[in-house]
């Protein structure tokens, strides 16, 4: 009697034991699934990153033109170098307030 039950008892072993085995193949196939997925797919940007992506083109394109227009303008049209230099400071100084002002802080 005991020579049967140690045979079934190591047949259960058996059994239990290639499934363990089975069921940690699947889950390592599944986790190099998930690591090769991860890998090939597209990072997303974090919410703080690519702050200027909050304004749509022609605002962005606005932000830069108009303060370079100026600034050509202002040494073209300014005789005086130390004066083209303390306008051309002021106007650097000036845009991201202006453009906050103007355009707004568009949070999110």
């Amino acid at each position: 009697m005991s020579k049967e039950r140690a045979r079934r008892r190591a047949e259960r072993l058996a059994v239990l034991e290639k499934e363990k085995s089975a069921r940690a193949r699947k889950v390592a196939r599944r986790q190099r699934r998930r690591s090769l997925v991860k890998r090939l797919r597209p990072r997303t940007r974090t919410r703080n990153s690519g702050r200027l992506h909050r304004r749509s083109r022609s605002e962005r394109v606005g932000i830069v033109l108009v303060p370079l227009v100026i600034a050509a303008a202002v040494w073209l049209l300014v005789p005086d170098l130390s004066l083209r230099i303390v306008l051309t400071t002021l106007l650097v100084l000036s845009v991201p307030a202006l453009v906050v002002v103007i355009l707004g802080r568009k949070a999110g």
